[in-house]
C-alpha cells in the first residue's frame, strides 16, 4: 500500500484481520495502561538517605581485636553495655560503636510511634500504596548499596545479599502493592438461619503499634518485611536489630522513614531500637500490640515469658532443619543445583535451607559423587573489601562469633558417631581477610540421627547427606528433629511426591524444590514444634497485623430483632417450653419433628402467655 487510504482498505482485507485486530489489541491496552495506572509523584531520587561509612580505627577503645575476637562479650560491649562495638565479620574491621538503648528510651520510642500512628491509620490504601511503590523503586535503584552495606555488616557475598536483601523484599512490595488492598477489605459473611436477617462483615483494622525483633542473618529484609505489612495494614511500627548488625540498622530503616517522609507522612511511626536482651524485653513489655520474633528457641521462650505479662500476642519464627528428601526418579541435574543452593546460600546461615539431605539408597552414591568435587570448589573471601583482588566468592563469612565453634563442635561429634567427612570441616583463614570469621564449606555424608548435627540447628556452611532405604525410611528421618519449618521432596512422580510431604510434620514443603514458600508471597510462613508458631506473609500474615473485628448490621430497613414476649424479662412460666419449641422447629432432624415443634410454637405464641402474670404473683 502506499496511501494511507489503501493501507486501511489493505487492513480491513480477510487476510490481514489478525493483523488489524492485533493492533485494536495493542492499542486498548496502552490506552488501559495510561488510564488506569496511578499518579506518580516521587521517585528514587527524591529519596536521600544517609549511607553509613566504618569509623576510624582510632574510633574503637578496645585495641585487641584479634586476641579477644571469640569473646563475644569483651568484642561487642563497652562501656557497661551502653555501646555496641560493631565489626565486619568477612575481615574483622571496626566498624562503629552504636547506642545500646535502655528500656527508657525503647519505651519512648514506642510512644512516639504510637503517637504518630493515631494520624496513620487513618490514610488511604492509595496512599500507603504510594509509599510502598516508593520504597519498591528505591531498593531497586539502589540494590548494590544495600547489597554492599548488608555484606559488611553479615559478611554475606554480593549475589547472597541481592537474592535474600533484594530479590524477597522487592517481592513482598509487588505483592503487598497488588493484593494488600484486596486482602484487608471487609469480607461479608452469611448471618446464618437464627439471624438470617442481619448481614454481617469481617473488618480488618489496625492494630495500633507492633514490634519485630529480628534476626541477623538478612540485615535488610529482616527488618523491612515486618515494615511492610505493618504499615501497610495501618500500623505503627518498631524494629529491634540484632546486635550483630546493628550498624546498618539505621541506614535500612530509613530508607522507610525517608520514603515515609518524602510522601507527606510522619516518619515516626517507624522506629529503632538498637541493644541486647535488655532492650528486646523492654520492647516486648513496652505495650506494644503484637511481637514478631525471629530467633532462636531459646530466646523465643525468653519472649514468650515476657508478652505474658501484658497478655501480648507474639509471633514466633524459631528457625529450622529442612529436609530434603531425594527420590530415585527425580531430575538428577536440578537436585544438585538446588542442593547446592539449598545449603550453601548465605554461608547456610538460613533458617529455611536444606540442613539435611535425604538421599534414597538408588541414588545415594551417585548424589555423593556430584556434589563433593562442587563442594570442595568453593571459594570463601569478604564481599567489600580492597585486597580481594577484584575477586567474587561463593561464600561469605559467619555472622555470629562463636559461630565457628558451634559448627566446628557439631562436624567434630558426627566424625566421632561415624560420619564421613568429604571436605572442610574447620575453621577457614583466608588470606586476604585474616581476620574474618570463615568456616570451610564442608560436606558430611553417612549422617545418622543420632548425632548431634542431625537434630541440631548448624547455621553453616555444612551440607549432611543421609541414607535412607525406602520413603518411609526417609520420612522417618525427615521427622526425627524437634524442628518443623519447611521441607522439599524431589521426585518426577507427583502423587509419590505429594504422598511423602502429607506425611512430613513441617509448616511447609516444597515439590521439586526448596525454600520457595517465602517467593510465593499469598503463601503464610512459618512452621511447627520449636519452629514456632502463627504465621507472617501471605493473606494470614497481612490479616495479623490486624483486630479482627466481627461486625452485624440490618439486611432490611425496619427489620430489627425483636424478643418473643415468652422470652422477654421477667420470663413467663412458658419460656422454657417456647424456648425447647424453637430450637426443635431450627434443628430436628426429620421434617415432622420440626413440622410438630413449629405447631408447639405456635400455640406457645398464642395461648403460652395467659396467666402466667397471675401465676407469677401467686409465687410471690
Amino acid at each position: 500500500p502506499t496511501t494511507m487510504l489503501q493501507h486501511l482498505q489493505h487492513l480491513l482485507t480477510p487476510t490481514c484481520t489478525w493483523c488489524t485486530l492485533s493492533y485494536i489489541a495493542v492499542g486498548l491496552a496502552v490506552v488501559w495502561y495510561y488510564v488506569t495506572r496511578p499518579v506518580v509523584r516521587f521517585t528514587a531520587k527524591d529519596v536521600r538517605v544517609a549511607v553509613p561509612e566504618a569509623a576510624d580505627e582510632s574510633e574503637d577503645r578496645f585495641t585487641d581485636v584479634v586476641e579477644k575476637k571469640h569473646d563475644d562479650d569483651v568484642r561487642r560491649k563497652s562501656h557497661g553495655g551502653k555501646v555496641i562495638r560493631c565489626f565486619d565479620p568477612s575481615t574483622g574491621e571496626f566498624l562503629g560503636n552504636v547506642k545500646a538503648m535502655s528500656p527508657e528510651e525503647v519505651q519512648a520510642k514506642v510512644d512516639r510511634a504510637r503517637e504518630a500512628q493515631k494520624a496513620w491509620a487513618e490514610t488511604t490504601f492509595e496512599q500507603r500504596r504510594e509509599v510502598l511503590r516508593l520504597m519498591l523503586d528505591y531498593v531497586v535503584e539502589n540494590q548494590e548499596l544495600i547489597c554492599q552495606i548488608a555484606a559488611r555488616d553479615s559478611g554475606k557475598t554480593l549475589v547472597d545479599g541481592c537474592l535474600g536483601e533484594i530479590l524477597t523484599t522487592c517481592e513482598k512490595l509487588r505483592w503487598t502493592l497488588a493484593e494488600g488492598e484486596k486482602v484487608l477489605k471487609p469480607q461479608y459473611r452469611s448471618g446464618g438461619m437464627v439471624v438470617g436477617h442481619k448481614r454481617g462483615r469481617v473488618e480488618f483494622v489496625p492494630l495500633g503499634v507492633l514490634a519485630a525483633i529480628v534476626s541477623w542473618n538478612y540485615p535488610f529484609h529482616n527488618m523491612t518485611g515486618p515494615i511492610i505489612s505493618a504499615i501497610f495494614a495501618g500500623n505503627g511500627m518498631v524494629v529491634k536489630a540484632s546486635e550483630y548488625v546493628s550498624w546498618s540498622a539505621e541506614f535500612f530503616i530509613n530508607v522507610t522513614r525517608e520514603c515515609l517522609r518524602v510522601c507527606g507522612h510522619d516518619p515516626e511511626i517507624v522506629q529503632l531500637v538498637t541493644g541486647y536482651g535488655e532492650a528486646g524485653k523492654a520492647l516486648v513489655q513496652s505495650g506494644v500490640d503484637k511481637v514478631t520474633f525471629i530467633g532462636s528457641p531459646g530466646v523465643g521462650k525468653h519472649v514468650m515469658r515476657a508478652a505474658a505479662d501484658n497478655l501480648t500476642p507474639v509471633v514466633l519464627e524459631l528457625g529450622g532443619k529442612d529436609p530434603g528428601i531425594v527420590c530415585e526418579d527425580c531430575d538428577f541435574g536440578q537436585v544438585v543445583d538446588l542442593a547446592m543452593r539449598g545449603v550453601f546460600q548465605n554461608c547456610g546461615q538460613n533458617c529455611a535451607g536444606m540442613e539435611r539431605i535425604i538421599v534414597l539408597d538408588g541414588v545415594y552414591d551417585r548424589f555423593v559423587e556430584a556434589v563433593t568435587p562442587r563442594v570442595r570448589a568453593l571459594t570463601q573471601g569478604p564481599a567489600v573489601s580492597g585486597n580481594t583482588g577484584g575477586k567474587s566468592f561463593d561464600c561469605g563469612s559467619m555472622t555470629m562469633i562463636t559461630g565457628t565453634e558451634h559448627v566446628r563442635a557439631l562436624v567434630d561429634d558426627a566424625v566421632r558417631k561415624g560420619a564421613r567427612l568429604l571436605a572442610g570441616g574447620k575453621p577457614a583463614r583466608i588470606a586476604c581477610a585474616p581476620n574474618g570469621q570463615y568456616f570451610e564449606p564442608t560436606l558430611l555424608v553417612d549422617v545418622t540421627n543420632d548425632m548431634l548435627i542431625a537434630t541440631e540447628e548448624v547455621f553453616g556452611p555444612v551440607m549432611c547427606v543421609f541414607r535412607a532405604r525406602d520413603d518411609d525410611h526417609a520420612i522417618e528421618i525427615a521427622n526425627g528433629t524437634p524442628f518443623g519449618l519447611g521441607s522439599s521432596v524431589f521426585t518426577l512422580d507427583t502423587k509419590r511426591g505429594e504422598k511423602i510431604m502429607k506425611r512430613l510434620r513441617s509448616g511447609m514443603s516444597n515439590l521439586n524444590d526448596f525454600g520457595v514458600n517465602y517467593l510465593c508471597q499469598g503463601l503464610p510462613f512459618g512452621g511447627v514444634n520449636d519452629s514456632g508458631f502463627d504465621r507472617f506473609a501471605g493473606e494470614e500474615g497481612l490479616r495479623g497485623c490486624c483486630l479482627m473485628r466481627a461486625v452485624t448490621t440490618d439486611k432490611f430497613p425496619g427489620v430489627r430483632t425483636q424478643i418473643p414476649p415468652l422470652l422477654n424479662y421477667p420470663i413467663k412460666a412458658s419460656g422454657w417450653s417456647f424456648a425447647q419449641a424453637m430450637i426443635s422447629v431450627l434443628y430436628a432432624p426429620t421434617l415432622m419433628g420440626r413440622a410438630k415443634a413449629a405447631l408447639q410454637l405456635g400455640k406457645l405464641s398464642i395461648f403460652g402467655g395467659k396467666g402466667d402474670d397471675s401465676d407469677a404473683k401467686k409465687r410471690q
